[in-house]
């Protein structure tokens, strides 16, 4: 075993930073990181990397002549312009059901995208997207691409906001096939791995190339032991004072 910097030895990303009224994210996105998502030049913007896989989702799918982009990384202050509409013309517990404070709202982070099924009108608040026909199968596929549906129902209790059936999440392979394979949301899944410290013990997971391990570790750890066999390794903020660390290489036989 060796102990080397995770500066030096893992790739940063915030993947699987967590964003509510508990946990908010402040930070500005800087246009460099942002990607345009869906076939339109429509001004709707996403994480580079996750725009990337949605494209690709979309693409496979042959999903965007039926799905729309509705709204993708906001500004604070263009956030703010929502709360405060909203409030306006719809009142305040339809707002704080479905409207995330400034600050607290995923779609600051880039990580976010909300999809409504492609009609004459669309709400750009609670945009329609069944589970059924083309809006279904971007559900059956998500995960493989690494998104899940973010406020599920039941969940509301957990995640604050009601169910949310075209509000979906970047997090990454395999974290978004693990959480949908165990019905869990980020919230969740966050204090599930704070259950598996680095350097203890790890959650493993596989699929038919990868094998993947996922581990914790306090925010303020510079160094970690790493397997001199473990190929690749990512390690993530989760915006509630810890790491997340995922190692894996390919699956052998």
């Amino acid at each position: 075993m060796n102990t080397p910097s995770l500066k030096k030895c893992a790739s940063h990303t915030d993947n699987l930073v967590l964003v509510n009224g508990a946990n908010p994210f402040c930070e500005d996105i800087t246009p460099d990181r942002l990607a345009p998502v869906g076939p339109e030049t429509d001004g709707v913007l996403m994480e580079r990397h996750a725009a990337a896989l949605l494209n690709k989702l979309m693409d496979d799918i042959h999903g965007w002549g039926q799905i729309a982009a509705v709204s993708g990384w906001r500004s604070g202050k263009e956030q703010q312009t929502i709360w405060e509409d909203s409030l306006h013309a719809n009142g305040e517990a339809f707002t704080t059901q479905f409207v995330a404070s400034p600050g607290c709202s995923e779609h600051q982070t880039g990580l976010a995208i909300d999809l409504g099924l492609r009609q004459e009108t669309m709400d750009f608040i609670c945009p329609d997207f069944p589970y059924t026909g083309i809006c279904q199968t971007f559900r059956k596929h998500a995960a493989r691409y690494g998104f899940i549906q973010r406020y599920p129902s039941g969940k509301e209790h957990i995640t604050g906001i009601a169910h949310e059936p075209w509000h979906f999440r970047y997090v990454g392979i395999p974290h978004a096939e693990i959480m949908t394979r165990r019905g869990i949301t980020l919230e969740e899944y966050l204090e599930l791995l704070r259950q598996y410290p680095a350097g203890q013990k790890a959650f493993f997971f596989r699929t038919d190339m990868y094998a993947f391990s996922v581990s914790y570790l306090p925010a303020q750890c510079q160094y970690v032991h790493l397997p001199e066999a473990e190929a690749s390794c990512l390690v993530s903020r989760d915006n509630c004072g810890g790491l997340i660390m995922t190692t894996w290489k390919n699956r052998e036989y």
